[in-house]
């Protein structure tokens, strides 16, 4: 039986600037869980909500901008075993395009990032192993253990098999 989760989001804008560049908007958390990290935007699922809904609300929330051909690009489960914090289950979206000027939240304060130079350091520690699958357009899925709420001890990160739907992992992980 998969663990009960609260359901999120995460979304993250990956621009093609010129031929060979993209850059990456994220947001500074400044405030609530993740504050001081970087990271793409997002949060609950609220109830009666899609995550795809809930996805485009949050964007809108924290940066003002609705994204344009948004997909699903992964699926994580974050367990917590010293009960520091419930467990996740994670909808990440990507999209190329916004409509709409972006502009700082109260919770977030965007920036965009050259694709080579992602600021890890300043990220959630899962953040490095899968964003590659982001940026050369391969759907994951994924399982990290953390304690104490920042300190990654486990992982697992892979590629979606052709015959797997994120709507049926969903259930299972």
């Amino acid at each position: 039986m998969p663990t009960c989760r609260k359901v999120s989001t995460l979304i993250l804008i990956v621009e093609q600037v010129g031929l060979t560049q993209r850059r990456i908007l994220l947001g500074m958390k400044k405030r609530g869980f993740g504050v001081g990290k970087w990271n793409g935007f997002g949060g609950k699922v609220e109830n009666g909500e899609t995550v795809f809904d809930g996805a485009m609300r949050e964007l809108r929330e924290e940066c003002a901008i609705t994204a344009e051909n948004m997909t699903q690009a992964g699926l994580l489960a974050f367990d917590f075993p010293d009960e520091s914090c419930d467990p996740l289950l994670v909808h990440v979206f990507k999209a190329s395009a916004y409509t709409g000027t972006i502009a700082e939240s109260e919770e977030m304060r965007p920036c965009w990032f050259d694709a080579n130079e992602i600021p890890f350091e300043e990220m959630w520690q899962d953040d490095i192993l899968w964003f590659p699958h982001i940026l050369e357009d391969r759907p994951f899925v994924g399982k990290c253990v953390f304690k104490e709420v920042h300190t990654m001890v486990s992982h697992e990160i892979r590629e979606l098999d052709n015959d797997e739907s994120f709507e049926d992992l969903a259930k299972t992980i």
